[in-house]
């Protein structure tokens, strides 16, 4: 190993990933470039906009602003990590943003999800303000936030619902 490189480690959407990199690189590049996961986008890359957010041990970071020596040995969740009871199913919360219309360019649309799955793992049913505090971090230049409002609360009851079904559709995904 190089003098300036380091042996980076993380469980990234459930699989464990190893390799040698810079520990100055950005979390963003490592997922994008080096693991292909472009569902975590580039945008304002200064922690502004959100559209680079994942779940680190499952709270919602600008992965822009992420260095890998600071999210080694994590547990990393990007919204191509997040699904429904299987792997082919959407999670209640993408099926939401899709029937809400929750989106229209669909740039910040991963960020949203993201940022949402954080808001309800820990408020299951919030109210209007905890939902704008629990997006706050998350920039749309598009819809105006009443489809992703409406998206957030419907995905909150759909949640709600299949938890309600099955002791364990619906809890948090690891």
């Amino acid at each position: 190993m190089k003098a300036t490189s380091m042996q980076w480690q993380a469980v990234v959407n459930g699989k464990a990933q190893e390799m040698e990199i810079a520990p100055s690189r950005r979390l963003l590049d490592i997922l994008r470039d080096d693991l292909d996961l472009t569902g975590t986008k580039v945008s304002c890359e200064i922690g502004r906009c959100g559209a680079c957010m994942v779940l680190i041990d499952g709270q919602p970071m600008n992965s822009c602003l992420m260095m890998a020596y600071q999210c080694a040995d994590t547990e990393i969740t990007t919204i191509e990590g997040l699904h429904g009871e299987t792997e082919s199913e959407l999670h209640p919360i993408q099926e939401a943003f899709l029937e809400e219309g929750g989106f229209q360019c669909g740039y910040c649309t991963p960020g949203m999800i993201i940022s949402t799955k954080a808001l309800l793992d820990r408020t299951p049913q919030p109210a209007e303000q905890e939902i704008k505090e629990g997006l706050c971090g998350n920039l749309c230049r598009c819809t105006g936030y009443g489809g992703i409002m409406r998206a957030v609360e419907s995905a909150a009851d759909k949640c709600a619902h299949r938890s309600s079904l099955s002791p364990t559709a619906g809890l948090p995904m690891k």
